[in-house]
Protein backbone atom coordinates (compact mmCIF):
# COMPACT_ATOMS: atom_id res chain seq x y z
CA UNK A 1 0.00 0.00 0.00
CA UNK A 2 1.10 3.60 -1.30
CA UNK A 3 0.26 6.56 0.78
CA UNK A 4 0.27 10.21 -1.05
CA UNK A 5 1.13 13.39 0.07
CA UNK A 6 1.65 16.98 -1.61
CA UNK A 7 5.25 15.96 -1.58
CA UNK A 8 5.13 12.93 -3.20
CA UNK A 9 5.10 9.25 -2.50
CA UNK A 10 5.17 8.44 0.83
CA UNK A 11 6.00 4.61 1.51
CA UNK A 12 4.12 3.28 4.69
CA UNK A 13 7.28 1.28 5.22
CA UNK A 14 9.08 3.71 8.42
CA UNK A 15 5.49 5.21 9.37
CA UNK A 16 3.81 2.78 11.18
CA UNK A 17 5.02 0.63 14.50
CA UNK A 18 4.21 -2.88 12.70
CA UNK A 19 5.71 -2.64 9.89
CA UNK A 20 9.30 -4.27 9.84
CA UNK A 21 11.78 -1.30 9.63
CA UNK A 22 10.25 0.42 12.30
CA UNK A 23 10.02 -2.67 14.55
CA UNK A 24 14.06 -2.88 13.60
CA UNK A 25 14.81 0.42 14.17
CA UNK A 26 13.41 -0.21 18.10
CA UNK A 27 15.11 -3.64 18.87
CA UNK A 28 18.51 -1.55 17.69
CA UNK A 29 17.48 1.55 19.70
CA UNK A 30 16.79 -1.02 22.72
CA UNK A 31 20.25 -3.09 22.35
CA UNK A 32 22.20 0.18 21.51
CA UNK A 33 20.66 2.08 24.48
CA UNK A 34 21.23 -1.18 26.89
CA UNK A 35 24.65 -1.45 26.08
CA UNK A 36 25.44 2.46 26.54
CA UNK A 37 23.81 1.79 30.16
CA UNK A 38 25.85 -1.36 30.79
CA UNK A 39 29.30 0.52 29.63
CA UNK A 40 28.32 3.20 32.05
CA UNK A 41 28.24 0.93 35.04
CA UNK A 42 30.95 -0.86 34.46
CA UNK A 43 32.65 2.65 34.25
CA UNK A 44 31.00 3.69 37.35
CA UNK A 45 32.20 0.62 39.14
CA UNK A 46 36.02 1.41 37.74
CA UNK A 47 36.04 4.82 39.49
CA UNK A 48 33.94 3.69 42.40
CA UNK A 49 37.76 2.90 44.78
CA UNK A 50 38.32 6.27 46.92
CA UNK A 51 34.90 7.32 46.14
CA UNK A 52 33.39 9.98 43.61
CA UNK A 53 35.06 13.63 43.06
CA UNK A 54 34.05 15.80 40.51
CA UNK A 55 36.77 14.80 38.15
CA UNK A 56 35.16 11.54 38.37
CA UNK A 57 31.81 13.15 37.27
CA UNK A 58 33.21 15.26 34.28
CA UNK A 59 35.02 11.72 33.23
CA UNK A 60 31.78 10.08 33.05
CA UNK A 61 30.05 12.67 31.37
CA UNK A 62 32.80 12.71 28.49
CA UNK A 63 32.50 8.92 28.53
CA UNK A 64 28.73 9.44 28.18
CA UNK A 65 29.20 11.46 25.08
CA UNK A 66 32.03 9.30 23.23
CA UNK A 67 29.95 6.23 23.75
CA UNK A 68 27.23 6.44 21.32
CA UNK A 69 29.64 6.56 18.07
CA UNK A 70 31.17 3.50 19.05
CA UNK A 71 27.99 1.80 20.52
CA UNK A 72 26.23 2.11 17.12
CA UNK A 73 29.24 0.81 15.18
CA UNK A 74 29.68 -2.29 17.33
CA UNK A 75 25.73 -3.02 16.94
CA UNK A 76 26.02 -2.29 13.45
CA UNK A 77 28.87 -4.53 12.61
CA UNK A 78 27.44 -7.40 14.66
CA UNK A 79 23.88 -7.72 12.76
CA UNK A 80 25.83 -6.86 9.48
CA UNK A 81 28.46 -10.31 10.76
CA UNK A 82 25.04 -12.04 11.66
CA UNK A 83 23.53 -11.43 7.86
CA UNK A 84 26.84 -12.28 6.12
CA UNK A 85 26.77 -15.48 7.78
CA UNK A 86 23.39 -16.55 8.29
CA UNK A 87 20.89 -14.74 5.84
CA UNK A 88 19.56 -16.33 2.65
CA UNK A 89 19.49 -13.39 0.47
CA UNK A 90 21.42 -10.20 2.34
CA UNK A 91 20.46 -8.05 -0.13
CA UNK A 92 17.07 -8.50 -0.22
CA UNK A 93 17.34 -8.30 3.46
CA UNK A 94 19.07 -4.66 3.39
CA UNK A 95 17.91 -3.14 0.05
CA UNK A 96 14.68 -5.13 -1.58
CA UNK A 97 14.50 -2.97 -4.84
CA UNK A 98 17.84 -4.20 -5.44
CA UNK A 99 17.06 -7.59 -5.33
CA UNK A 100 13.52 -6.99 -7.00
CA UNK A 101 14.87 -6.19 -10.66
CA UNK A 102 16.25 -9.19 -13.14
CA UNK A 103 18.97 -7.59 -14.45
CA UNK A 104 17.62 -7.23 -18.17
CA UNK A 105 15.76 -4.52 -18.13
CA UNK A 106 15.42 -2.45 -20.87
CA UNK A 107 17.20 1.42 -20.41
CA UNK A 108 14.01 4.14 -20.58
CA UNK A 109 14.96 6.42 -18.38
CA UNK A 110 17.69 9.72 -19.18
CA UNK A 111 20.53 9.75 -17.24
CA UNK A 112 22.95 12.68 -16.73
CA UNK A 113 26.58 11.12 -15.14
CA UNK A 114 27.91 14.27 -13.26
CA UNK A 115 30.74 15.11 -12.16
CA UNK A 116 31.81 17.90 -10.02
CA UNK A 117 35.37 19.19 -10.33
CA UNK A 118 37.45 22.37 -8.34
CA UNK A 119 40.69 22.84 -9.30
CA UNK A 120 41.27 19.53 -10.10
CA UNK A 121 44.08 16.91 -11.94
CA UNK A 122 42.13 17.32 -16.04
CA UNK A 123 44.28 14.24 -17.54
CA UNK A 124 42.46 12.34 -14.38
CA UNK A 125 39.08 13.45 -14.84
CA UNK A 126 38.69 12.73 -18.49
CA UNK A 127 40.40 10.20 -18.56
CA UNK A 128 38.12 8.64 -16.33
CA UNK A 129 34.49 9.85 -17.69
CA UNK A 130 36.20 9.04 -21.55
CA UNK A 131 37.00 5.30 -20.60
CA UNK A 132 33.46 5.53 -18.73
CA UNK A 133 31.71 6.47 -22.15
CA UNK A 134 33.72 3.92 -23.87
CA UNK A 135 31.94 1.53 -21.00
CA UNK A 136 28.67 2.43 -21.61
CA UNK A 137 28.79 2.34 -25.49
CA UNK A 138 30.58 -1.39 -25.65
CA UNK A 139 26.91 -2.01 -23.67
CA UNK A 140 24.62 -0.01 -26.32
CA UNK A 141 23.30 2.06 -23.99
CA UNK A 142 25.25 4.88 -24.06
CA UNK A 143 22.83 7.47 -26.01
CA UNK A 144 20.56 7.13 -22.68
CA UNK A 145 23.57 8.98 -20.73
CA UNK A 146 24.48 12.28 -21.16
CA UNK A 147 28.11 13.51 -19.30
CA UNK A 148 28.40 16.85 -17.84
CA UNK A 149 31.51 18.54 -15.96
CA UNK A 150 30.56 20.42 -13.61
CA UNK A 151 33.39 22.75 -12.95
CA UNK A 152 33.78 25.17 -9.88
CA UNK A 153 37.62 25.28 -10.59
CA UNK A 154 38.91 29.01 -9.94
CA UNK A 155 42.21 28.71 -11.79
CA UNK A 156 42.59 30.05 -15.05
CA UNK A 157 45.19 27.68 -15.94
CA UNK A 158 42.97 24.68 -15.31
CA UNK A 159 39.98 26.06 -16.48
CA UNK A 160 41.84 26.29 -19.71
CA UNK A 161 42.81 22.56 -19.78
CA UNK A 162 39.29 21.65 -19.11
CA UNK A 163 37.91 23.34 -21.92
CA UNK A 164 40.38 21.73 -24.36
CA UNK A 165 39.82 18.26 -22.71
CA UNK A 166 36.58 18.67 -22.86
CA UNK A 167 36.58 19.81 -26.85
CA UNK A 168 38.96 16.72 -27.23
CA UNK A 169 36.37 14.04 -25.44
CA UNK A 170 33.51 16.11 -27.34
CA UNK A 171 35.59 15.32 -30.83
CA UNK A 172 36.23 11.76 -29.78
CA UNK A 173 32.70 10.49 -28.76
CA UNK A 174 30.46 12.14 -31.26
CA UNK A 175 26.88 12.31 -29.92
CA UNK A 176 26.79 9.61 -27.79
CA UNK A 177 26.66 10.40 -25.17
CA UNK A 178 26.48 13.89 -25.37
CA UNK A 179 28.95 16.17 -23.35
CA UNK A 180 28.43 19.01 -21.60
CA UNK A 181 30.48 21.70 -19.83
CA UNK A 182 29.74 24.33 -17.33
CA UNK A 183 31.90 26.34 -15.16
CA UNK A 184 31.32 28.87 -12.24
CA UNK A 185 33.66 31.41 -11.17
CA UNK A 186 33.13 31.34 -7.87
CA UNK A 187 31.50 28.51 -6.01
CA UNK A 188 28.20 29.42 -3.66
CA UNK A 189 26.81 26.59 -2.08
CA UNK A 190 30.09 24.48 -2.57
CA UNK A 191 29.18 20.97 -4.00
CA UNK A 192 25.87 21.02 -3.35
CA UNK A 193 25.21 24.55 -4.95
CA UNK A 194 27.20 23.41 -7.87
CA UNK A 195 24.54 20.18 -8.11
CA UNK A 196 21.84 22.40 -7.61
CA UNK A 197 22.95 24.58 -10.34
CA UNK A 198 23.10 21.95 -13.09
CA UNK A 199 19.56 21.19 -11.49
CA UNK A 200 18.01 24.25 -12.65
CA UNK A 201 20.07 24.29 -15.68
CA UNK A 202 19.68 20.95 -17.20
CA UNK A 203 17.48 18.83 -14.29
CA UNK A 204 14.46 18.70 -16.51
CA UNK A 205 16.10 17.34 -19.54
CA UNK A 206 17.63 13.90 -17.41
CA UNK A 207 15.43 11.62 -15.19
CA UNK A 208 18.40 10.69 -12.75
CA UNK A 209 21.46 11.83 -12.31
CA UNK A 210 24.53 9.70 -11.35
CA UNK A 211 26.73 12.28 -8.77
CA UNK A 212 30.92 11.83 -9.47
CA UNK A 213 33.70 13.00 -7.69
CA UNK A 214 36.81 14.10 -9.29
CA UNK A 215 38.03 10.53 -8.19
CA UNK A 216 35.00 8.43 -8.55
CA UNK A 217 35.06 5.83 -11.37
CA UNK A 218 32.22 3.43 -11.85
CA UNK A 219 31.38 0.51 -14.03
CA UNK A 220 29.20 0.89 -16.90
CA UNK A 221 27.30 -2.49 -15.31
CA UNK A 222 27.13 -0.99 -12.14
CA UNK A 223 25.81 1.82 -13.53
CA UNK A 224 23.16 0.24 -15.53
CA UNK A 225 21.90 -1.78 -12.57
CA UNK A 226 21.26 1.36 -10.54
CA UNK A 227 18.99 2.91 -13.23
CA UNK A 228 17.32 -0.32 -13.80
CA UNK A 229 16.60 -0.33 -9.69
CA UNK A 230 15.42 3.06 -9.83
CA UNK A 231 13.69 2.64 -12.64
CA UNK A 232 11.48 0.12 -10.98
CA UNK A 233 11.22 1.80 -7.81
CA UNK A 234 9.27 4.98 -8.04
CA UNK A 235 9.86 6.13 -4.89
CA UNK A 236 13.25 5.60 -4.50
CA UNK A 237 15.01 8.97 -4.50
CA UNK A 238 18.36 8.30 -4.04
CA UNK A 239 20.86 4.93 -4.09
CA UNK A 240 23.88 4.82 -2.63
CA UNK A 241 26.25 2.97 -4.26
CA UNK A 242 29.33 1.01 -1.81
CA UNK A 243 32.48 2.52 -3.10
CA UNK A 244 35.70 0.60 -2.31
CA UNK A 245 39.02 2.16 -2.64
CA UNK A 246 41.29 2.07 -6.27
CA UNK A 247 44.26 -0.14 -5.85
CA UNK A 248 47.38 2.23 -4.70
CA UNK A 249 50.89 2.24 -4.54
CA UNK A 250 50.75 5.07 -1.80
CA UNK A 251 51.54 3.16 1.92
CA UNK A 252 48.86 5.39 3.92
CA UNK A 253 46.14 4.57 0.87
CA UNK A 254 47.33 0.76 0.84
CA UNK A 255 46.65 0.41 5.06
CA UNK A 256 43.63 2.49 4.89
CA UNK A 257 41.50 1.22 2.27
CA UNK A 258 42.15 -2.70 3.46
CA UNK A 259 40.99 -1.26 6.31
CA UNK A 260 37.76 0.41 5.21
CA UNK A 261 37.32 -2.73 2.82
CA UNK A 262 36.66 -5.00 5.85
CA UNK A 263 35.15 -2.16 8.12
CA UNK A 264 32.27 -1.17 5.83
CA UNK A 265 31.25 -4.22 5.03
CA UNK A 266 29.86 -5.45 8.04
CA UNK A 267 29.06 -2.11 9.07
CA UNK A 268 26.83 -1.11 5.71
CA UNK A 269 25.03 -4.18 5.96
CA UNK A 270 24.45 -3.97 9.72
CA UNK A 271 23.27 -0.39 9.09
CA UNK A 272 21.07 -0.78 6.05
CA UNK A 273 18.93 -3.77 7.73
CA UNK A 274 17.56 -0.45 10.00
CA UNK A 275 17.90 2.50 8.55
CA UNK A 276 15.83 0.61 5.34
CA UNK A 277 14.17 3.45 3.54
CA UNK A 278 16.06 6.34 5.74
CA UNK A 279 19.11 5.02 4.63
CA UNK A 280 22.77 7.22 3.58
CA UNK A 281 23.95 9.63 1.00
CA UNK A 282 27.37 9.97 0.91
CA UNK A 283 26.94 12.37 -2.05
CA UNK A 284 29.58 10.61 -5.10
CA UNK A 285 28.33 7.43 -6.73
CA UNK A 286 25.09 7.55 -5.99
CA UNK A 287 22.10 8.34 -8.07
CA UNK A 288 19.80 10.99 -7.87
CA UNK A 289 16.00 11.39 -9.16
CA UNK A 290 16.32 14.69 -10.77
CA UNK A 291 13.05 15.64 -10.36
CA UNK A 292 12.37 14.96 -6.92
CA UNK A 293 15.76 16.40 -5.66
CA UNK A 294 15.43 19.36 -7.18
CA UNK A 295 11.71 19.72 -5.62
CA UNK A 296 12.67 18.45 -1.84
CA UNK A 297 16.54 18.96 -1.45
CA UNK A 298 17.14 23.14 -1.16
CA UNK A 299 19.74 23.51 1.72
CA UNK A 300 19.10 26.41 4.11
CA UNK A 301 21.86 29.06 4.91
CA UNK A 302 21.98 28.59 7.88
CA UNK A 303 21.70 31.40 10.34
CA UNK A 304 24.08 33.50 12.15
CA UNK A 305 27.78 34.55 11.99
CA UNK A 306 31.07 32.13 12.49
CA UNK A 307 32.48 28.99 10.69
CA UNK A 308 28.95 27.12 11.76
CA UNK A 309 26.84 29.64 9.85
CA UNK A 310 26.27 30.35 6.07
CA UNK A 311 26.44 27.50 3.54
CA UNK A 312 26.30 23.64 4.63
CA UNK A 313 29.56 22.05 3.78
CA UNK A 314 28.93 18.44 4.41
CA UNK A 315 25.55 18.21 2.23
CA UNK A 316 24.77 14.61 1.37
CA UNK A 317 23.38 13.60 4.39
CA UNK A 318 21.24 16.69 4.74
CA UNK A 319 19.83 16.27 1.37
CA UNK A 320 18.97 12.21 2.06
CA UNK A 321 17.10 13.96 5.11
CA UNK A 322 15.36 16.13 3.55
CA UNK A 323 14.55 13.80 0.43
CA UNK A 324 12.90 11.20 3.30
CA UNK A 325 10.92 14.24 4.33
CA UNK A 326 9.57 14.84 0.96
CA UNK A 327 8.64 11.12 0.53
CA UNK A 328 11.24 9.58 -1.40
CA UNK A 329 13.38 6.73 -0.35
CA UNK A 330 16.67 7.20 0.66
CA UNK A 331 18.72 3.55 0.41
CA UNK A 332 22.12 1.93 -0.01
CA UNK A 333 23.38 -1.02 -1.72
CA UNK A 334 25.10 -3.00 1.02
CA UNK A 335 27.29 -4.94 -1.63
CA UNK A 336 30.94 -4.28 -3.29
CA UNK A 337 31.76 -4.23 -7.28
CA UNK A 338 32.31 -1.47 -9.86
CA UNK A 339 32.11 1.36 -7.52
CA UNK A 340 35.38 3.14 -6.87
CA UNK A 341 36.72 6.41 -5.38
CA UNK A 342 40.87 7.31 -4.33
CA UNK A 343 42.25 7.77 -0.85
CA UNK A 344 44.56 10.58 0.23
CA UNK A 345 47.77 9.52 -0.24
CA UNK A 346 49.29 11.00 2.65
CA UNK A 347 48.54 11.35 6.57
CA UNK A 348 48.23 15.40 5.83
CA UNK A 349 45.72 15.11 3.11
CA UNK A 350 43.77 12.51 4.92
CA UNK A 351 43.64 14.97 7.63
CA UNK A 352 42.80 17.85 4.95
CA UNK A 353 39.73 16.33 4.47
CA UNK A 354 39.02 14.85 7.62
CA UNK A 355 39.02 18.56 8.67
CA UNK A 356 36.61 19.55 6.30
CA UNK A 357 34.16 16.67 7.12
CA UNK A 358 34.79 17.85 10.55
CA UNK A 359 33.24 21.17 10.01
CA UNK A 360 30.61 20.29 7.95
CA UNK A 361 29.11 17.77 10.54
CA UNK A 362 29.17 20.27 12.94
CA UNK A 363 27.18 22.33 11.07
CA UNK A 364 24.43 19.91 11.65
CA UNK A 365 23.84 21.02 15.55
CA UNK A 366 21.57 23.70 14.06
CA UNK A 367 19.37 21.70 12.06
CA UNK A 368 18.87 18.94 14.36
CA UNK A 369 15.82 20.36 15.00
CA UNK A 370 14.53 20.83 11.52
CA UNK A 371 10.76 20.47 11.11
CA UNK A 372 8.91 17.77 9.15
CA UNK A 373 11.88 15.24 9.45
CA UNK A 374 11.44 11.37 10.58
CA UNK A 375 12.90 10.27 13.73
CA UNK A 376 15.16 8.11 11.95
CA UNK A 377 16.38 10.74 9.91
CA UNK A 378 16.99 13.12 13.23
CA UNK A 379 19.00 10.29 14.37
CA UNK A 380 21.41 10.34 11.78
CA UNK A 381 21.87 13.98 12.46
CA UNK A 382 22.91 13.33 16.00
CA UNK A 383 24.80 10.19 15.08
CA UNK A 384 26.73 12.23 12.55
CA UNK A 385 27.86 15.47 15.11
CA UNK A 386 28.51 12.42 17.41
CA UNK A 387 30.96 10.69 15.20
CA UNK A 388 33.14 14.21 15.83
CA UNK A 389 32.19 14.44 19.61
CA UNK A 390 33.33 11.35 20.14
CA UNK A 391 36.79 12.79 19.71
CA UNK A 392 37.33 15.55 22.56
CA UNK A 393 35.48 13.12 24.36
CA UNK A 394 37.52 10.24 24.40
CA UNK A 395 40.66 12.13 24.36
CA UNK A 396 39.35 14.20 27.79
CA UNK A 397 37.94 11.37 29.30
CA UNK A 398 41.80 9.46 29.40
CA UNK A 399 43.71 12.64 29.64
CA UNK A 400 41.48 13.43 33.10
CA UNK A 401 41.90 9.45 34.10
CA UNK A 402 45.65 10.04 34.08
CA UNK A 403 45.40 13.42 35.93
CA UNK A 404 43.46 11.40 38.41
CA UNK A 405 45.85 8.53 38.54
CA UNK A 406 48.80 11.02 39.18
CA UNK A 407 47.03 13.08 41.78
CA UNK A 408 45.26 10.40 44.28
CA UNK A 409 44.95 7.25 42.68
CA UNK A 410 47.87 5.35 41.21
CA UNK A 411 47.49 2.70 39.25
CA UNK A 412 45.60 -0.28 41.40
CA UNK A 413 42.47 0.36 40.52
CA UNK A 414 43.70 0.04 36.62
CA UNK A 415 44.27 -3.55 37.36
CA UNK A 416 40.34 -4.18 39.11
CA UNK A 417 38.41 -5.91 37.42
CA UNK A 418 35.50 -3.07 36.03
CA UNK A 419 38.32 -1.34 34.54
CA UNK A 420 39.89 -3.52 32.66
CA UNK A 421 36.17 -5.01 31.36
CA UNK A 422 35.75 -1.30 30.45
CA UNK A 423 38.95 -1.45 28.41
CA UNK A 424 39.10 -4.40 26.71
CA UNK A 425 34.86 -3.28 26.03
CA UNK A 426 35.75 -0.02 24.62
CA UNK A 427 38.57 -1.57 22.02
CA UNK A 428 36.39 -4.54 20.96
CA UNK A 429 33.28 -1.98 19.98
CA UNK A 430 35.96 0.66 18.22
CA UNK A 431 37.08 -2.23 16.32
CA UNK A 432 33.67 -4.51 15.65
CA UNK A 433 33.49 -3.66 11.71
CA UNK A 434 36.77 -4.76 10.81
CA UNK A 435 36.81 -8.15 13.29
CA UNK A 436 33.06 -8.94 12.44
CA UNK A 437 34.20 -8.93 7.97
CA UNK A 438 37.17 -10.42 9.23
CA UNK A 439 35.58 -13.72 11.13
CA UNK A 440 33.34 -13.70 8.06
CA UNK A 441 36.47 -13.78 5.51
CA UNK A 442 38.92 -16.05 7.49
CA UNK A 443 35.48 -18.88 7.07
CA UNK A 444 35.22 -18.28 3.81
CA UNK A 445 37.81 -19.95 0.86
CA UNK A 446 36.42 -17.69 -1.56
CA UNK A 447 37.05 -14.57 0.48
CA UNK A 448 40.29 -15.61 1.68
CA UNK A 449 42.00 -15.98 -1.97
CA UNK A 450 40.00 -12.74 -3.05
CA UNK A 451 43.08 -11.28 -0.36
CA UNK A 452 45.48 -13.78 -1.97
CA UNK A 453 45.16 -16.08 0.85
CA UNK A 454 44.55 -16.75 4.43
CA UNK A 455 47.91 -16.43 5.61
CA UNK A 456 48.21 -12.83 3.15
CA UNK A 457 45.09 -11.46 4.86
CA UNK A 458 46.33 -12.36 8.22
CA UNK A 459 49.71 -10.66 8.01
CA UNK A 460 47.47 -7.33 6.06
CA UNK A 461 45.18 -7.62 8.98
CA UNK A 462 47.47 -7.73 11.82
CA UNK A 463 49.24 -4.82 10.13
CA UNK A 464 46.03 -2.50 9.38
CA UNK A 465 45.14 -2.66 12.94
CA UNK A 466 48.61 -1.82 14.44
CA UNK A 467 48.55 1.16 11.72
CA UNK A 468 44.80 1.84 13.11
CA UNK A 469 46.01 2.20 16.39
CA UNK A 470 48.53 4.30 15.53
CA UNK A 471 46.28 6.27 13.27
CA UNK A 472 43.09 6.77 15.51
CA UNK A 473 45.20 9.07 18.69
CA UNK A 474 46.12 11.44 15.78
CA UNK A 475 42.95 11.80 13.90
CA UNK A 476 40.83 12.24 17.63
CA UNK A 477 43.47 14.80 18.06
CA UNK A 478 43.08 16.79 15.17
CA UNK A 479 39.38 16.55 15.08
CA UNK A 480 39.81 18.31 18.53
CA UNK A 481 41.92 20.77 17.72
CA UNK A 482 39.66 21.59 14.65
CA UNK A 483 36.51 22.04 17.19
CA UNK A 484 38.57 24.32 19.43
CA UNK A 485 39.54 26.37 16.56
CA UNK A 486 36.05 26.59 15.35
CA UNK A 487 34.74 27.87 19.05
CA UNK A 488 37.28 30.55 17.92
CA UNK A 489 36.00 31.35 14.28
CA UNK A 490 38.13 29.54 12.23
CA UNK A 491 37.20 27.63 9.57
CA UNK A 492 38.38 25.48 6.25
CA UNK A 493 38.01 25.92 2.63
CA UNK A 494 37.09 24.15 -0.04
CA UNK A 495 40.59 23.63 -2.30
CA UNK A 496 42.03 20.97 -5.12
CA UNK A 497 43.18 17.46 -3.05
CA UNK A 498 46.31 15.91 -4.05
CA UNK A 499 45.04 12.52 -4.92
CA UNK A 500 49.06 11.13 -6.30
CA UNK A 501 50.88 9.28 -4.34
CA UNK A 502 53.79 11.58 -3.27
CA UNK A 503 56.86 11.79 0.00
CA UNK A 504 56.21 14.35 2.83
CA UNK A 505 59.35 16.13 4.16
CA UNK A 506 60.31 15.67 7.21
CA UNK A 507 60.10 19.13 7.91
CA UNK A 508 56.72 19.45 6.35
CA UNK A 509 55.42 16.53 8.45
CA UNK A 510 56.81 17.93 11.61
CA UNK A 511 55.14 21.55 10.45
CA UNK A 512 51.92 20.00 10.33
CA UNK A 513 51.81 17.06 13.34
CA UNK A 514 54.44 19.17 16.19
CA UNK A 515 51.15 19.58 18.32
CA UNK A 516 50.18 15.46 18.41
CA UNK A 517 54.32 14.97 19.06
CA UNK A 518 54.02 17.55 22.18
CA UNK A 519 50.82 15.89 23.72
CA UNK A 520 52.31 12.30 22.52
CA UNK A 521 55.25 13.55 24.48
CA UNK A 522 53.34 14.94 27.66
CA UNK A 523 51.37 11.87 27.97
CA UNK A 524 54.51 9.39 27.91
CA UNK A 525 55.96 11.76 30.65
CA UNK A 526 53.01 11.35 32.75
CA UNK A 527 52.29 7.67 32.44
CA UNK A 528 56.21 7.23 33.02
CA UNK A 529 55.87 9.04 36.37
CA UNK A 530 53.35 6.37 37.40
CA UNK A 531 54.99 3.34 36.57
CA UNK A 532 56.47 1.34 33.70
CA UNK A 533 53.64 -1.09 33.23
CA UNK A 534 51.02 1.87 33.18
CA UNK A 535 53.33 3.28 30.05
CA UNK A 536 53.07 0.07 28.44
CA UNK A 537 49.92 -0.85 28.55
CA UNK A 538 48.34 2.57 27.53
CA UNK A 539 50.53 2.67 23.93
CA UNK A 540 47.76 2.69 21.98
CA UNK A 541 46.40 5.79 23.76
CA UNK A 542 49.53 8.12 23.21
CA UNK A 543 51.63 6.24 20.57
CA UNK A 544 50.56 7.38 17.85
CA UNK A 545 50.60 10.67 19.24
CA UNK A 546 54.18 10.80 20.04
CA UNK A 547 55.17 8.79 16.72
CA UNK A 548 53.11 11.23 13.97
CA UNK A 549 55.68 12.89 12.22
CA UNK A 550 57.39 9.49 11.24
CA UNK A 551 54.17 7.83 10.65
CA UNK A 552 53.60 10.39 8.11
CA UNK A 553 56.90 10.36 6.70
CA UNK A 554 56.87 6.47 6.33
CA UNK A 555 53.41 6.09 5.37
CA UNK A 556 53.88 8.47 2.27
CA UNK A 557 57.16 7.16 1.11
CA UNK A 558 57.01 5.75 -2.15
CA UNK A 559 60.05 3.09 -1.71
CA UNK A 560 57.83 1.60 1.10
CA UNK A 561 54.86 1.59 -1.34
CA UNK A 562 56.38 0.15 -3.54
CA UNK A 563 57.59 -2.77 -1.50
CA UNK A 564 54.14 -3.11 -0.16
CA UNK A 565 52.97 -3.48 -3.57
CA UNK A 566 55.69 -6.33 -4.44
CA UNK A 567 54.85 -8.13 -1.86
CA UNK A 568 50.93 -7.96 -2.00
CA UNK A 569 51.19 -6.39 1.83
CA UNK A 570 47.59 -5.18 2.21
CA UNK A 571 46.50 -6.27 -1.30
CA UNK A 572 42.79 -5.94 -2.04
CA UNK A 573 40.88 -8.26 -4.17
CA UNK A 574 41.41 -6.00 -6.93
CA UNK A 575 45.14 -6.07 -7.24
CA UNK A 576 44.58 -10.41 -6.89
CA UNK A 577 41.87 -10.49 -9.36
CA UNK A 578 41.67 -7.35 -11.89
CA UNK A 579 38.39 -6.07 -12.32
CA UNK A 580 37.96 -5.27 -16.50
CA UNK A 581 36.86 -1.68 -16.04
CA UNK A 582 40.14 -0.94 -13.72
CA UNK A 583 42.25 -2.60 -16.57
CA UNK A 584 42.47 0.41 -18.73
CA UNK A 585 43.23 3.00 -16.44
CA UNK A 586 46.70 2.14 -15.78
CA UNK A 587 47.03 2.27 -12.16
CA UNK A 588 50.77 1.84 -10.93
CA UNK A 589 49.47 -0.94 -8.21
CA UNK A 590 48.30 -3.06 -10.88
CA UNK A 591 51.41 -2.21 -13.08
CA UNK A 592 52.50 -5.93 -12.64
CA UNK A 593 48.81 -7.56 -14.07
CA UNK A 594 48.22 -8.23 -17.53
Amino acid sequence: MTLTTDAGPLAAEGRTRGNPATRRRIAFAGLAGLTWAAVMALAAAALAPGGYDAADVVTLVLLAAYLPWSVFCFWNALIGFLIMRFARDPLALTCPPAAAVRGDEPITATTALAMCVRNEDTDRVFRNLGLLADDLKRTGTADRFRLYVLSDTNRPEIAAAEEAAVAALRSRLGDSPEVHYRRRTTNPGFKAGNIKDFLERWGGDNDFALVLDADSYMAAPQILAMVRIMQASPRLGILQSLTVGLPSTSPLARLFQFGMRLGMRSYTLGSAWWHADCGPYWGHNALIRTAAFAEHCHLPRLAGTGPLSGDIMSHDQVEAVLMRKGGYEVRVIPAEGGSYEENPPTLIEFIRRDMRWCMGNTQYWKLLGLPGILPASRFQLVLAVAMFVASPAYLGMWGLTLGQALAKRGTDWLAAGPALGLVALMGVMMFAPKIMTGIDVLFRPAARASFGGGLRFAVGFVTETIFALLLTPISMLSHTLMMGALLFGRTVGWTGQVRDAHAVPWGEAFARLWPHTLVGAVASAGLLALSWEAFLWSTPLFLGLLLAVPFTVLTSSPAFGRLMTRLGWCRIPEEVVVPEELKPLGLPALAGHA
